[in-house]
């Protein structure tokens, strides 16, 4: 009697693997590690603005994956969260909530757009060239005016918009002459949805079908795919990768035509002499009464020494001096004695009061010393306050809290952006001043610039934040701020990062003594761009035109996917 022949066994009848079991939660973890790592490494103080190109591109290719609601959302903030509390983590240095509360509310914020992918990019897969086009702009648009609300949602902070990352990467910046920082940002999130699509491209589609119609085949089945060409080397190209290619192209023309005429000594041309001091004091020390004559002290022996190299101008940080230079008799005759030895103005950070008793008001200023006339008259008081630094937003539900500057009384915010005009050797120019995180705000430094400075200066106290990656951040706005407006911008710091910045972002040299936190002074000869003396960029002129642009294109994706989308009206699997 003959055996029965033993039946052959399915080799898709088979259990799933690990991987096939266990995949949304492998690619949750893969999608966070790689998000919150990409961003990271992406911004100052790290020097891989690569990897802003990608920073987005692990969670946009998931995307296509269609997971959860739920999972995707989950996953994305909670990188958003750690990502954002690590790039602010020097706020511990001033209280250690800091980064835990402020880095999870920006990261949450920047999260939303995370949410627009999700809805987006299934309903960009297997859809005609046109829409997937407009899709993947529409995104990037999104992404600009998500970071433009951060300049007034909720009293306003912009720290580190995306286009920060390429803060020494002049031949991508140069667009924010004409749109703003956001340009950047918008060239720069195309290319991460341009890299995600590329890759599902790659990776699924073309190979995708041929696994579907080997297995039909084995099985005896139609194969739906006969028609369908098997080379699928063209098919792998992707047009939305083509037009982020096409985006950077148009930022290095930029760059070649605005930018490398500047190495002819015809259109460089003499500014100024601006002498740095960096007084690097403590913030243990700087608002100790006590403490005053050493500081005073300290400042007195660089503003000499910076003297000696003849400067045009010397420049104080973000409240250098102890006490007013205005309001007190002796602070001021230190300053104006000072101004006289070295025989070249001072512009000098300081606090002022105005104003009788139970009327006081005190204000965060910038005031010029000059050897000739003294203390002028006329001063810059800031005009965007720091959020419990220099006053309690919505006192009357949040006067419990302090602030961690020990002056008791809320500051009182500038109205005025117009110029300081001071005479040089050899000319006179109008210097717009910027204190301590005012540069973060485009607005203001614009303001500065249609008012006629000729450049910028940025007074500012990074000591607050201790050695690690505030001074370095902090710089990059400036960066951005010199690109969008044209000018060069001069940067003095109590502790860390003074030099400055010419018209197309280049960083020229610093004052640094083997590292930028040292105490110390330097001198450097400041140039101007002869093309730009007395004119005003795009971006100047006519402001955040590209963020109302930006809004079209959003509503123009939504329109063009919504259009006979294969996901409407139907749940998602």
């Amino acid at each position: 009697m003959s055996a029965e022949p033993t039946a052959t066994p399915d080799p898709y009848d088979r259990p799933p693997s690990p991987w096939l079991r266990h995949s949304d939660r492998l690619w949750a973890a893969a999608v966070f590690a790689g998000t919150v790592v990409l961003t990271v490494m992406a911004f100052p103080p790290y020097h891989a603005p690569e990897f802003a190109f990608a920073f987005a591109a692990p969670a946009t290719f998931w995307a296509y994956r269609r997971p959860s609601f739920r999972l995707y959302a989950g996953t994305v903030f909670a990188a958003q969260a750690v990502a954002w509390a690590i790039l602010l983590g020097w706020l511990g240095h001033v209280t250690w909530a800091g980064p835990i509360l402020l880095g999870p509310v920006v990261g949450g914020w920047i999260g939303i757009w995370y949410l627009a992918a999700w809805w987006t990019i299934p309903r960009m897969a297997g859809r005609p060239t046109p829409v997937r086009l407009a899709a993947m702009l529409g995104l990037a648009a999104a992404w600009v005016i998500l970071e433009w609300t951060r300049t007034w949602v909720l009293g306003g902070f912009p720290w580190l918009p995306l286009a920060a990352s390429q803060w020494r990467t002049e031949s991508v910046l140069q667009v924010a002459a004409y749109t703003g920082a956001g340009g950047v940002s918008f060239v720069l999130v195309a290319v991460n949805v341009a890299f995600a699509a590329y890759l599902n491209r790659l990776l699924f589609e073309g190979p995708a079908v041929e696994r579907r119609r080997n297995r039909r085949l084995l099985r005896d089945e139609p194969d739906i795919h006969a028609d369908e060409p098997r080379d699928w080397g063209f098919r792998r190209r992707s047009q939305e990768f083509l037009l982020a290619l096409f985006l950077l192209l148009a930022c290095l023309c930029l760059f070649l035509v605005e930018v490398q005429p500047l190495s002819r000594p015809s259109f460089a041309v003499p500014f100024a002499r601006v002498g740095f001091v960096q007084p690097d004091i403590p913030q243990s020390l700087k608002w100790d009464p006590n403490e005053a004559p050493g500081i005073v002290a300290i400042l007195s022996r660089e503003t000499l020494a910076a003297g000696g190299s003849r400067p045009d101008i010397i420049l104080w940080p973000e409240a250098s001096a102890p006490v007013s230079v205005k309001d007190d008799p002796v602070m001021r005759g230190i300053a104006e004695r000072l101004a006289t030895r070295v025989q070249a103005p001072l512009l000098v950070g300081s606090v002022a009061f105005e104003g009788g008793a139970g009327s006081e008001r005190w204000y965060n200023a910038a005031m010029l010393v000059t050897p000739e006339r003294g203390l002028a008259r006329n001063y810059y008081a800031k005009r965007k306050l720091v959020p419990f630094g220099e006053y309690v937003p919505l006192r009357p539900l949040l006067g419990w809290l302090s602030k961690f500057v020990p002056i008791p009384d809320d500051a009182t915010p500038g109205t005025d952006s117009d110029p300081l005009v001071v005479g040089l050797r050899d000319n006179a120019a109008a210097l717009g001043p910027l204190i301590c995180y005012e540069d973060i705000f485009p607005q203001l430094a614009r303001a500065s610039a249609l008012a006629g400075s000729d450049a910028l200066v940025v007074l500012t106290n990074d000591a607050w934040y201790g050695e690690g990656a505030a001074a370095y951040q902090h710089a990059a706005h400036s960066v951005l701020r010199a690109v969008e407006t044209r000018r060069p911008v001069l940067r003095c710091g109590n502790g860390g990062w003074s030099g400055w910045i010419d018209e197309f972002g280049g960083v020229r040299p610093i004052v640094e003594g083997g590292t930028v936190y040292f105490r110390g002074e330097r001198v450097l000869g400041v140039v101007r761009d002869s093309r730009w003396i007395g004119k005003n960029s795009f971006y100047v002129e006519h402001g955040d035109w590209f963020v109302a642009a930006c809004a079209g294109l959003v509503l123009f994706g939504v329109a063009m996917i919504s259009a006979g989308s294969p996901l409407s009206g139907r749940a998602r699997t």
